[in-house]
């Protein structure tokens, strides 16, 4: 077998990914329309459940099941704010924080395949430089853009050894 039939191979043998895999486990926590556009509306300084509520126009017992959810995950942190009646804002934590650039990248792709003929519903603004801007995704190594022609997967150290047979632990051995 020559070295590019293996890779090929392997890219293609995706057993691992169904078990342990990232993007599903993320998903799993995020993947939900009503999730993503309440982690939007915190990157853009909502904080409150009002706001939310407002800004969304989503059924407040929804509302109430996703902050929960993003909270018990660590993504935000409830937070005082007022008493008589006790009264609390959702502050994105660092992980929260961390899920910025995933969805600046559906906001980016919406803007390129779904927005109308008067362009990007909303731009961001770099403060620094104070022009508008389109992230992407670069090599946090050398800088270079990163995109389906440029990188390859590989095995990770949490990489699945293969399936999980049920009753059996991945070396073979009984539980």
């Amino acid at each position: 077998m020559t070295d590019h039939q293996q890779h090929v191979d392997e890219v293609l043998d995706i057993g691992h990914r169904l078990e342990a895999d990232s993007v599903g486990r993320t998903l799993s926590l995020v993947g939900e329309r009503w999730t993503i556009m309440i982690l939007r509306e915190a990157f853009f300084g909502v904080r409150r459940y009002g706001q939310f509520a407002r800004n969304l126009n989503i059924p407040r017992p929804t509302l109430s099941l996703r902050l929960r959810k993003l909270v018990d995950a660590g993504l935000f942190d409830r937070v005082l704010y007022s008493t008589d009646p006790d009264r609390h804002e959702y502050r994105l934590t660092q992980a929260g924080r961390d899920l910025f650039p995933a969805v600046v990248a559906l906001m980016r792709w919406g803007d390129t395949y779904l927005a109308g003929p008067q362009g990007p519903p909303i731009v961001l603004r770099h403060e620094t430089c104070g022009k508008h801007t389109r992230p992407h995704l670069t090599c946090d190594q050398c800088g270079e853009e990163i995109n389906t022609r440029n990188v390859r997967p590989e095995r990770g150290p949490g990489f699945a050894d293969g399936p999980l047979i049920p009753g059996k632990r991945r070396n073979g051995r009984q539980p």
